[in-house]
């Protein structure tokens, strides 16, 4: 079994990077794992409309029995003896339950077991299993508890079988992509396998908790390079055609992230075109105002600011560098004596922070040289 299950269609993720920088630069706008220290505390939801309530979880319940299943005897809570790459950390995730002690499942269950199972190789299977099901039972009351034991059973066994259409869609898409191209034929026949096994697997309202986001971000990335691999379509069409299609996505979080980065895509292309132009920095204010209005308008303003700033420090001291590298080779100095005074001038131009710049920066610069030649 996989250290990492989060996605059943990563290698679509992957692909679409070389095909469209856009695709691949969502992956920083999807949902962020907010870490939950969950040994002290868990989280339950209060929500008036579903009638779940907030329960105080800082304690073992005293409800929550020992199962004898895969000798989890071993733990009291399940955090006893984490391996090192657990240690030192929060637990991810949480169990939400109502004010009936009901399980209400969340895309943070799920966090919670990829957690735990993130681990494996360092411990066994059963070792893990052990682990979660002490974890869940010695934090949650009945029957939740049982209820979420019984997903994560249910959770193992679909990794376990999903392993298989991975390795084999990911064959294919390799071979596919030998000439460049995404074959989203194959992609929509491994969509299809995996949401019939995900309904063998889980009731309809775990797979929407467990997957329901991660399939929007997939079914973006896919459409995404559909449109990118139209040839029919000019520049502006695919952008018509990307902002249509998010236009029409269900009003959620993750149609405010991508339109959000629609903006970002869009910003960065049209600052790099009117730069090259030699747009003004007024220019460049009003454009960006329009796009992302004027508080973000004025933090980029005043970034540019800062780099041309740098920029023109820089070039300063390449200068007066390769001067003093000129000098020591003509032996009118050492190089000891050249190297110090290379070091007193990166600390007249510099502050610490800039000066572990310095390095990659100049690679950066030379990178663009040569590509510009």
């Amino acid at each position: 079994m996989s250290n990492n299950r989060r996605s059943p269609f990563l290698i679509v993720a992957a692909i679409a990077v070389i095909i469209a920088i856009t695709v691949a630069v969502i992956v920083w706008f999807k949902p962020s794992n907010n870490s939950v220290n969950a040994s002290e505390s868990l989280s339950t939801t209060d929500n008036n409309d579903t009638g779940n309530s907030s329960i105080d979880m800082t304690q073992p319940s005293n409800g929550a029995g020992m199962s004898s299943n895969q000798n989890n005897t071993e733990f009291a809570t399940g955090l006893e003896n984490l391996p090192r790459s657990l240690q030192g950390t929060d637990v991810d995730g949480e169990i939400i339950i109502d004010e009936n002690k009901q399980l209400v499942v969340t895309e943070g269950l799920r966090r919670l077991f990829d957690y735990f199972l993130s681990a494996l190789g360092e411990e066994e299977e059963a070792v893990i299993y052990a682990r979660v099901e002490s974890y869940i039972r010695s934090h949650t009351p009945e029957p939740a508890a049982s209820q979420a034991v019984t997903i994560f059973d249910q959770y193992i066994a679909y990794l376990k079988a999903i392993a298989d259409i991975e390795k084999k869609y990911g064959n294919l898409q390799l071979q596919a992509t030998k000439s460049g191209s995404l074959d989203l034929n194959v992609v929509a026949q491994q969509k299809q396998e995996v949401a019939k096994l995900r309904q063998q697997h889980f009731a309809k309202e775990t797979i929407t908790a467990f997957f329901g986001t991660e399939d929007d971000y997939d079914d973006y990335s896919i459409e995404m390079v559909r449109i990118n691999q139209d040839n029919q379509l000019s520049d502006s069409q695919k952008e018509a055609a990307r902002q249509d299609y998010i236009s029409r996505m269900p009003d959620n979080s993750t149609k405010a992230n991508l339109a959000q980065q629609a903006n970002l895509n869009e910003l960065i292309s049209r600052t790099e075109q009117m730069q090259a132009k030699g747009a003004t920095a007024e220019e460049l204010y009003n454009m960006r105002r329009e796009l992302v209005g004027a508080p973000a308008a004025a933090r980029l303003q005043q970034v540019d600011q800062e780099d041309a700033n740098f920029d023109q420090r820089f070039n300063q001291y390449q200068v007066q560098k390769q001067r003093l590298l000129s000098q020591s080779a003509d032996k009118a100095q050492t190089n000891k004596q050249a190297q110090t005074q290379i070091n007193q001038l990166e600390q007249q131009l510099f502050n610490d922070t800039e000066r572990k710049r310095l390095s990659g920066y100049a690679a950066l610069q030379q990178q663009k040289t040569a590509n510009a030649n």
